[in-house]
Order: C-alpha cells, then sequence, then structure tokens
C-alpha cells in the first residue's frame, strides 16, 4: 500500500487509481494541503460526523482549503439521530458492524459514491482515523473495481497506520492505545476475519443500483479508481 507524504497526513495511503484515504484532515499542514493539491487532488470527502469536523489545540493553524483549491465535501456514512445508531458502543469501530452499517443507512453510503462520482480530480477519503468508516467506503471500492485481493491488506495498512499514531499522538484516544506487535496480530486475526464475511455478503452494484445511482455514476466511480479522473 503506496503511502503519501503530505505534510501533517496522519495514515495516508493511495488506495488505487485516483483514489486516497487518510485520517482527520485537520491534521494537514498548508503545506500538506498544497502537496495534495500538487499531486492532483481537488475533492476531499469527510465521512464523519458533523460533530466531529472540529479542530483541536493541537492542530496546526486552519488552512483555506478552498483557496488552496481543494473541495471538501460532507458525506457521513451514519446517522447518529437514527434510532439504530450507534451500531457498535462507542462508534464505529470493527468491520463486524459494517454489513450493518449497509443495511440501515444504504442512502448515505450511495451519497458517498454519487460524490465520488461528482469529483472533480483525484479524491481522499477521511474519517477520523482513517481506518473503519474509511475502511467500509474503500472496502466497498476495490469490490467495485473486482480488486478483493487488496481489501484485507487496505484494511491492515489503515489499521496499522493509527495503531502506529497513537505511540506519538499529542492526544489520548478516550476509547484507544497504541498495541503492541503481539497485541496487533491477535486484533488484525479478529478483524480481518469479520472484514472477509462482510466481502462475502454485500454486492456493491446492486445496492448502489438499488439506491437509484445510474450506471453513468458508477462507471464515472470506477474510471476514478481506474486513475482516469474527468
Amino acid at each position: 500500500m503506496e503511502k503519501v507524504h503530505w505534510e501533517g497526513a496522519v495514515n495516508a495511503r493511495r488506495v488505487l487509481g485516483d483514489v486516497y484515504r487518510m485520517g482527520r484532515s485537520e491534521w494537514l499542514t498548508e503545506r500538506g494541503w498544497r502537496q495534495a493539491y500538487d499531486d492532483g487532488v481537488r475533492t476531499v470527502i469527510d465521512l464523519r460526523n458533523l460533530d466531529e469536523r472540529v479542530r483541536r489545540a493541537t492542530d496546526p493553524e486552519a488552512t483555506d482549503v478552498a483557496q488552496v483549491g481543494i473541495a471538501v465535501v460532507h458525506r457521513p456514512t451514519e446517522d447518529t439521530g437514527h434510532e439504530a445508531y450507534p451500531l457498535a458502543l462507542p462508534y464505529l469501530n470493527h468491520p463486524r458492524y459494517y454489513l450493518d452499517n449497509v443495511r440501515i443507512f444504504p442512502d448515505l453510503i450511495a451519497g458517498v459514491f454519487r460524490a465520488l462520482a461528482a469529483a472533480e480530480g483525484k479524491v481522499v477519503l477521511n474519517c477520523s482515523a482513517g481506518r473503519d468508516r474509511t475502511g467500509l467506503v474503500v472496502t466497498l471500492l476495490l469490490l467495485l473495481a473486482d480488486r478483493p485481493d487488496l481489501v484485507g491488506p487496505q484494511y491492515d495498512a489503515g489499521a496499522r497506520g493509527i495503531n502506529d499514531w497513537r505511540r506519538t499522538s499529542p492526544v489520548r484516544h478516550p476509547h484507544e492505545r497504541y498495541l503492541t506487535e503481539s497485541e496487533m496480530v491477535e486484533t488484525m486475526a479478529d478483524r480481518q476475519q469479520a472484514l472477509g464475511e462482510f466481502v462475502q455478503a454485500v454486492s456493491v452494484e446492486d445496492l448502489l443500483l438499488e439506491q437509484g445511482m445510474t450506471s453513468g455514476e458508477i462507471a464515472a466511480v470506477k474510471r476514478k479508481l481506474l486513475g482516469r479522473s474527468d
């Protein structure tokens, strides 16, 4: 999995073609945003809930992203006001919850894909850690691209990337801590098994068509994954 070195970016990687993933966008410095622009990024799709999109005292000075030339689109993957929320306590933190998320919020998942279809240039997907909500969407994208072979490695890279960040993060996470390699091996075995079960249970194209996406929109997403951004 190709790591991306935009200043300040945490857990940033190229997924496939013109699609990237990372953790909180607030971690990027102004130079980091300009590096992303120089790499062809023109759209960021933020998968977080509205109340998570806040700056922290340890974040770099805010950047006028629009002035840099990158559009930030908010497309959460879950509705915190829904009677079924939260699916997982205290947040979506494991692939075992992916299928429930897709079944309960298929319209929101389709909304992410519509944003991808309409996005200009290269696209970055981000949530908070760049692991599970991002991992859910990335998994669906890789299945749509007929690359199930990349699903496990992409998730492993994202999980290990944010775990490495926990070692030196200036802000202590309220629910997670840095895991040693032996702990990660055990954790990842469980997560990869759940991820594999999700892959077998979901049909991405059927999901999108059922939510009213057109074949043209789906084709536009596939072009992004082939590195053929319009």
